[in-house]
């Protein structure tokens, strides 16, 4: 598993500097930190040679001249010179690095407007919300060279979901999971999962509606941004269900659910969980044991569940009966209690335990889950300001309370201060963060990934999820290394090859020559 986070940007000097040069300086000043602070080259170009985002699950391929063009993601993004002249106000000088895979593994560039990371593949949420958290050091690591570069006016990223202007931004997370699995199945199994699944992990929001054209507090900043139950695209016409068929790995084994409609969480239990149930709920659609009720209206239920914090709001099934976003929770967690097997890992109970001792507090009382739960957080120091200035739902300011939670600056972020009193509770140690920021996890091929760019910055000239592309000196050709198969390319399996290649030449000759074939299925 792993996720993909969209960060908010502005320049407050600059309210009309063009967003996606913006997004170019935090890529550039993170490749120039890493630079200075490790003294090697930058990370690698992304290789756009296997991205297919026209494939849909449901057996077809979108015409191209159909498609939206934020749907295109195997295009490079570019920004011309005269873009870089006109908003610098000085001649252009050397490209604009636009696409970074790191050295932990992850890739960092511009999506559109965007600065975004996406995080090295894990195999447990734990893990997934470490290397998520490194990707919020990385934005505050840019945004720090930035601030101290001479010529360029500070940027602050926030890490949300919406401008609160109409326009929403994604956090994304993406599951390995069997090809055999029949989509129709997954689909059935989740679009009621997805649907209330916010009210353990939405990151609330003031406002309602995509245009804010209604005042009061929702529980998620992505719910009214979703029109359809199913489909390809992810910027417009947003589906519960996407259905981007780009497995990035062995395609004829698995399938990557590319999950598009959760919120950005900096909460990290809530982070934690959203990312662990789903992954239980997964399994038990693999073992045919998964709840599947029927929404009557998917879209509207999605809406209705977000627009009530007392969660106290019912939605209708197909069948007739009414059920709340909570008690649709509930109906999973219980599946997934009955299925766990009795010697089930440390991890899996915990996320189990954790899951169902939260939905029992907030059947109790929601706001005693503000140390888990950032929509609650939020909420509770909304209120406090509500109490205190008499503020009503339409003032402005509470408007500017809810982006600056989300305010990825130590010192200016509000869940950052709730962090640092120990007022929300926190799962990963900021060393951990800091070193999985340029170390990959050693459980999957990011570990290869990582480490070859770590070890041969110069000859690793371009880089994907599913493939390495080397150029030794003195070679007329390029050499692509396959990692089709996300559990090989470990560090059980290579890490020793690693110690004992003398250089990127005798790295390549020792890992072609392996017979037991440790990155290649």
């Amino acid at each position: 598993m792993g996720t993909e986070t969209e960060y908010g940007i502005i320049a407050p000097a600059l309210p009309s500097a063009n967003p996606t040069l913006l997004s170019s300086q935090v890529v550039n000043a993170y490749a120039a930190t890493l630079r200075e602070g490790l003294g090697n080259l930058a990370g690698t170009r992304w290789d756009y040679t296997d991205e297919t985002p026209l494939t849909d699950a449901r057996g077809f391929r979108m015409d191209r001249a159909s498609a939206h063009p934020s749907q295109l993601t195997d295009e490079p993004p570019e920004l011309t010179a005269e873009q870089i002249a006109l908003e610098r106000g000085e001649a252009a000088e050397a490209a604009v690095l636009m696409n970074l895979v790191l050295n932990n593994g992850a890739r960092l560039y511009v999506d559109h407007a965007h600065p975004e990371y996406s995080s090295p593949e894990v195999t447990n949420p734990l893990d997934a919300v470490l290397w998520d958290r490194a990707g919020d050091h990385v934005a505050v690591a840019a945004m720090e060279r930035i601030g101290t570069t001479p010529g360029f006016s500070p940027v602050i990223l926030y890490k949300n979901n919406t401008d609160n202007k109409s326009v929403s931004y994604g956090s994304h997370e993406n599951y390995l999971v069997p090809r055999s699995v029949p989509f129709s199945k997954l689909a059935e199994t989740l679009i009621p999962f997805f649907v209330s699944r916010q009210v353990i992990c939405g990151a609330g929001r003031v406002g309602k509606g995509p245009l804010n054209q209604e005042p009061g507090f929702q529980i998620s900043q992505r719910a009214d941004f979703f029109e359809n139950e199913i489909g390809l695209e992810t910027t417009v016409r947003r589906p519960i269900i996407n259905t981007r068929d780009e497995p990035h790995a062995v395609a004829e084994k698995y399938r990557r659910l590319h999950v598009i409609i959760g919120d950005a969480n900096l909460n990290e239990v809530s982070n934690y969980l959203k990312l662990g149930t789903t992954s239980l709920v997964l399994a038990l659609v693999e073992q045919g044991l998964a709840p599947a009720p029927t929404l009557e209206d998917p879209v509207q239920a999605l809406r209705t569940i977000s627009h009530d914090p007392t969660l106290k709001a019912a939605v209708r099934l197909a069948d007739g009966r009414s059920i709340t976003g909570l008690e649709l929770q509930e109906l999973y967690c219980e599946a997934v209690l009955d299925a766990v097997p009795a010697d089930a890992d440390e991890q899996t109970r915990d996320v189990v335990d954790r899951w169902r001792t939260l939905l029992e507090t907030l059947r109790r009382e929601p706001m005693e889950a503000a140390r888990q739960v950032d929509w609650i957080a939020k909420l509770k120091v909304l209120e406090a300001y509500r109490a205190r200035d008499g503020l009503s739902w339409t003032n402005p300011r509470l408007a500017l309370v809810d982006l600056q939670y989300a305010d990825l600056r130590p010192e200016k972020g509000i869940y950052q201060r709730l962090a640092r009193r120990g007022d929300v509770e926190l799962l990963v140690h900021p060393e951990d963060v800091a070193r999985a920021a340029v170390q990959p996890p050693r459980d999957t091929r990011a570990y290869f990934r990582g480490r070859c760019i770590s070890e041969y910055p110069a000859e690793v000239v371009g880089a994907s999820w599913d493939s390495l592309i080397f150029e030794l000196a003195g070679e007329r050709r390029l050499q692509r290394v396959q990692t089709r198969e996300p559990l090989r390319g470990t560090a059980m399996l290579t890490e020793e090859l690693f110690d004992v290649a003398a250089d990127a030449e005798d790295f390549l000759a020792r890992l072609l020559s392996d017979p037991d074939r440790r990155v290649a299925p």
